[in-house]
């Protein structure tokens, strides 16, 4: 019987079959790779708090509307900032420069120009970058709620 394992081993080796050494040695490195990028898709966030992950609540016919619901806001590569814009400041249209900086442990500012405003006032959204900060910037898209 000792003989017969030794064979059904052999074969399953030479059938493109790996140690127990090289699997751990593979997973460690796919996961090495995976987690990382993970972790960097999936650290946005939005600041509505509606619970409506597509942005439409809006007017009736499931559009967005920033001048009555104001903004969600996605903030790439995140790590705890948060930006939230009313619709009272839609609606004010000025210029305006928002703090970021949530409960990160570093700040940054995200200004929303009138000419940014004028078009959120028409339902589209906007895409700005952080002042750079602690090193790096954030993409900062601002969409209708």
């Amino acid at each position: 019987m000792h003989n017969t394992s030794k064979l059904i081993l052999y074969i399953y080796k030479n059938d493109n079959a790996i140690d127990r050494k090289t699997f751990i040695a593979k997973t460690a490195g796919a996961l090495l790779i995976a987690l990382p990028s993970y972790s960097i898709l999936s650290c946005s966030t939005s600041s509505d708090d509606s619970g409506d992950p597509g942005g439409g609540s809006g007017y009736g016919n499931g559009q967005a509307n920033c001048l009555q619901n104001g903004t969600n806001s996605n903030i790439g590569t995140n790590h705890g900032h948060n930006l939230t814009v009313s619709s009272t400041d839609v609606n004010a249209g000025a210029e305006k420069t928002y703090d970021i900086t949530g409960s990160s442990d570093h700040p940054h500012r995200v200004t929303v120009s009138a000419g940014n405003f004028n078009t959120l006032k028409s339902n589209q959204q906007i895409s700005l970058i952080s002042t750079n900060d602690d090193g790096h910037t954030h993409s900062v898209t601002i969409s209708c709620a």
